[in-house]
Order: structure tokens, then C-alpha cells, then sequence
């Protein structure tokens, strides 16, 4: 080896030495050089390493701290289903929506989408209002303004399939990351899509795309300047959220000694405190034919959904996560999820040690076809319970399903997001 070559490296070895003497490299601020080879970073020779300051913040979010739990229904099994009995597990941390979607995203989101992509496209992420048809009720004024007049902006939307929920959470990622790389102003970039261009000007697209992109870099995960994606929460990540025991805890106790049946403390529906004691905690049906309460001493005050913001928020700040609407999750549905499931961030993405159909002619699938049952690998779990439903469906370890492709009038959602950059 050369004597330049040497005393090349020697400096370089140095310069490292030097910056692991002022503190161990951390992501936030991993130095000049590497503490490996002594390369210096974002040079010809060595790796690009881009400034990192923590994962951006989302719109809409609050995050959760995760931790060790007991998920389950804590309330008599009157349904008789024994499908989420009582288990141990742990959760991440991650981040989820203070409150369900609005009508008003859901229009933003079809503004955005008649923009950009294909008109089937937008056709198919239209919510069904005919969900409030019914043909013994009088539900007509919520079929024809319920999404769209502006008094019910900020009510929960409703008629969304667990299908179009996901394409909403997949627009919302791009559209947020579009508005963060764009330093939070709107894109001027127009065309293109999530979804799919029309045909008649996809070629006239895709060259104006080149043309704006050439040269440009895309953003990568290794910039970190990115959110995420937004998602539909898991099961377990929503029960958890819902339950809020972090509010039960006391500092430096590491029992959870308390349980709530609830999003909130005691067996009561009811403010037990302060001046808006006796008031309804969430919106539900308090019994058959009682959606309100009688007038000049309404109970929970809404016959239908309600305000997203109403209602006291639980201890993680999260509105309305018994109530109002239901709830699609990630999860498909199966009955004995919480026998198979792993004990840390359980999630059922599959019929995986629990196919629908048995596959060698035995009766242990799912006999769907021979309307034996209603399960497959396409019904998707749904939680929290709803303006329509009895206090039973508030508690957050009841658990229904439905066809992913199914909506009515009482399931909305929120979206959730993993902490990316964090072993918590």
C-alpha cells in the first residue's frame, strides 16, 4: 500500500474515531462516517444517508401506546359464540384516527378521484346510500342527503364496504405523501391516478409523466419523508385502542390490575360525574324501538349517527370508539382467532390453520356453498357497535363479520398506521 493511500484511510479512521467520541450514532443523527468502515457518507464513494428527524406526522392521528393486554369479551357471551375468549398479548405502538371518516373526507376523496382516475373507478368508490332505504320506514331524506347535504359533513360515512375503505386508505397515503413531498402545498402534478387513467389519454398521461419526472428521484422508505401507509387497524390494534387501560394505570405499576367493560370506567352507559352527569356515553339503542330517548329529555340526543367529535373521547383521546358506527378492521373472520393467533400483534389475514374449505371432501371447512355457513375468506370482522345496535355491541371485545363487499348504514371506519422506526 501506497503512503498516500495510507495516510487516506488514517484520516478517514480518524475522522470516525472522532465522531464516535461525541456519543453513539443514533438514527436521528448517525454521523459523517460510518462507525463500520469509516466511510464517509454522502460522497462518491459512500452510501447516501438522508436527514431523518422521526416519522412525519399524519393528518388526523394520535398515537397509541402499545404494551402487554388481556383481549376478549369481558361481558356474558349472550350471542353464544365463544369466538374471542379471553387471551394474553401484546400490541406496538401505533398510530390511529381520533375519530371515524367523515362524510366530508369521503367527498374530498371522490373529488380527487373524479380527477385523477378512471370514471369506473370513481363509479365504484361511490357509498351506497340506499342502505338507508327501507322499505317499512321512512328513511328517505338521509337516501338522498345524508353524504352530501352540509349539516351531516362531519357525521361518520356510511354505506362503505370493507373493499372501498381500502382503496380510501390507499389514496390517502399517496395523497398525504404527495402534499408532504410537495412541502405541504398542493401538487401540481395532475393526471395519473391511483386508480387507473381513462383510455383516451393514458398515452398523452404517461408521456407528460416522463417528461415531469425525468431526473427526478421518487421517494424512497430509505428517505424517511414519507408517512407510512394508512391502513385499516387489525383486531387486536383496535380492541386495544378501544379498551384504553393506559388510562387505568398507575405510574410504576406494572400490574394491570383494572378492566373496563366499556371504552370508559364502570358498567354504566351514563356520565357518573360533574355536570353532565347522566348523560349517555356513546350513541346506541338504548332498547326496542328507543333510538333517542323522548323529546325535552333525549338520552344519547341522535336517532341516527352523530357528530364524530360528540361524546367524551377515551383515555387515548379517540372519539366515539363505542357507538355511533361500527367499525370495519383488517381481519377476515373465523371463530377461534384467538386459539390460533400469535400472541404479539395478532392479526388474521387468511384462512391459514383454518381454511373455508377442507380441501379432501371431509366435513371440517366451511360449508358455504351448501348454506351451512356464512363464513369464507371474504368476510371481514366488525367492532364497536353502533347507533342501531343495544349497549351489549359496545363493549370492544364483541365481534361480528360481514361480506367484504357488503355495507350498511351502521358500519363507518377509521384508519390506523404502524410507528415505523420503533421496537415499541
Amino acid at each position: 500500500m501506497n503512503l498516500s493511500k495510507y495516510l487516506r484511510f488514517a484520516i478517514v479512521g480518524a475522522c470516525a474515531l472522532a465522531a464516535c467520541s461525541k456519543g453513539a450514532p443514533t438514527a436521528t443523527k448517525p454521523g459523517k462516517y460510518s462507525s463500520t468502515t469509516g466511510i464517509e457518507y454522502n460522497t462518491e464513494e459512500g452510501m447516501k444517508v438522508s436527514d431523518y428527524a422521526g416519522i412525519p406526522e399524519g393528518p388526523g392521528l394520535i398515537f397509541i401506546e402499545g404494551g402487554r393486554t388481556v383481549l376478549g369479551s369481558a361481558e356474558e357471551d349472550v350471542a353464544m359464540t365463544r369466538d374471542n375468549v379471553e387471551r394474553t398479548v401484546t400490541i406496538a405502538s401505533f398510530y390511529m384516527d381520533e375519530a371515524e371518516v367523515a362524510n366530508i373526507h369521503w367527498l374530498e376523496y371522490l373529488h380527487f378521484v373524479r380527477k385523477d382516475s378512471a370514471e369506473e373507478f370513481y363509479q365504484s368508490a361511490l357509498p351506497d346510500t340506499a342502505v338507508w332505504a327501507r322499505e317499512l320506514s321512512f328513511n328517505d331524506p338521509y337516501v338522498d342527503y345524508y353524504l352530501r347535504y352540509p349539516g351531516f359533513r362531519y357525521f361518520p360515512v356510511v354505506g362503505v364496504s370493507w373493499l372501498q375503505a381500502n382503496d380510501y386508505c390507499t389514496w390517502r397515503t399517496a395523497k398525504v405523501n404527495e402534499t408532504l413531498a410537495s412541502g405541504g402545498g398542493t401538487s401540481k402534478k395532475k393526471g395519473g391516478g391511483l386508480f387507473g387513467r381513462s383510455k383516451k389519454n393514458a398515452a398523452a398521461d404517461e408521456a407528460a409523466d416522463a417528461a415531469e419526472g425525468a431526473g427526478a428521484a421518487k421517494p424512497s422508505i430509505e428517505d424517511g419523508n414519507t408517512l407510512p401507509n394508512y391502513r385499516l387497524p387489525t383486531e387486536a390494534e383496535w380492541e386495544f385502542a378501544a379498551q384504553a387501560l393506559v388510562g387505568t394505570q398507575e405510574v410504576g405499576n406494572e400490574n394491570q390490575e383494572n378492566k373496563r367493560i366499556y371504552p370508559w370506567d364502570g358498567r354504566q352507559v351514563r356520565n357518573p360525574y360533574g355536570k353532565k352527569m347522566g348523560q349517555f356515553l356513546a350513541n346506541f339503542k338504548r332498547g326496542r324501538g328507543d333510538y333517542a330517548g323522548i323529546a325535552g329529555s333525549l338520552n344519547d340526543g341522535a336517532m341516527i349517527t352523530e357528530y364524530i367529535y360528540n361524546y367524551p373521547p377515551n383515555d387515548y383521546g379517540l372519539y366515539n370508539m363505542a357507538g355511533n358506527v361500527n367499525e370495519w378492521v383488517q381481519d377476515i373472520y373465523r371463530p377461534l382467532s384467538f386459539e390460533d393467533v400469535e400472541d404479539l400483534n395478532p392479526f388474521r389475514r387468511n384462512g391459514f390453520l383454518d381454511p373455508a374449505e377442507s380441501g379432501n371432501g371431509s366435513s371440517t371447512g366451511y360449508d358455504k356453498k351448501g348454506y351451512q355457513s356464512l363464513i369464507d375468506d371474504h368476510v371481514r370482522v366488525y367492532k364497536g357497535g353502533s347507533w342501531k345496535d343495544v349497549a351489549y355491541w359496545l363493549s370492544p371485545g364483541t365481534r361480528r363479520f360481514m361480506a367484504e363487499d357488503s355495507a350498511t348504514a351502521a358500519i363507518g371506519f377509521r384508519c390506523a398506521m404502524i410507528n415505523a422506526g420503533s421496537n415499541k
